[in-house]
């Protein structure tokens, strides 16, 4: 085959990156340390023992920082939509290839779906408080939800879907993270290093 028939057959099958652009390496850690803090977050708010005042200021932290991420996921999305990830290892069999696809589109559900949740939880709560993000920025109440506000049948759907959620988020992080590192440690498939390059 003549250089030139090589080129251009690498012109029409351009050879996948060997891992994830800056871009999607510091949204997808963003995300993470994001997440993170809202989970510690959360069970604080929910678990803990804190006084009134406190609480209404995590609570009003735990709303900026969800949007925030909600924000980033909408980013990392999109970016994900216009730039062609790594591809998984060819020795990576079957199953678990449509295992690991699987769960990397269902934390991006869970992650589009926890702050929605949250936002709606907010807007039909009886307290109905206004969200201002980390002081600065006005947030409108979900679209279409205003007329439930103050609603108790609504408040407790939206407060069990989106505490419900959040525990299937934690379990489904935690699975993440262990076949991440059983892929580094273990299978040293280079996998972790895609989204980690100075390993």
């Amino acid at each position: 085959m003549s250089r030139s028939s090589s080129a251009r057959l690498s012109s029409n099958n351009p050879v996948a990156p060997t891992r994830y652009h800056t871009v999607a390496i510091i949204l997808h850690w963003v995300i993470a340390l994001g997440i993170l803090v809202q989970i510690v977050m959360g069970l604080a708010m929910t678990h803990l023992a804190i006084p009134i005042g406190l609480k209404f200021q995590l609570y009003q932290l735990h709303k900026s920082i969800g949007l925030t991420v909600l924000l980033a996921v909408f980013l990392r999305a999109a970016w994900r939509l216009a730039n062609r990830p790594p591809a998984l290892p060819a020795t990576m069999p079957v199953l678990e290839r449509f295992a690991a696809q699987a769960t990397h589109w269902l934390l991006y559900a869970l992650m589009f779906a926890l702050p929605l949740t949250g936002w709606a939880e907010v807007t039909v709560s009886p307290y109905h408080i206004p969200t201002v993000l980390f002081r600065l920025v006005p947030w409108p109440d979900f679209p279409g939800l205003a007329g439930f506000a103050g609603n108790k049948l609504a408040d407790a759907i939206a407060t069990f879907v989106h505490t419900r959620l959040a525990f299937v988020l934690m379990g489904l992080l935690g699975l993440h993270a262990a076949a991440a590192l059983r892929h580094h440690f273990l299978l040293r498939d280079g996998i972790l290093r895609r989204m980690l390059p100075f390993l």
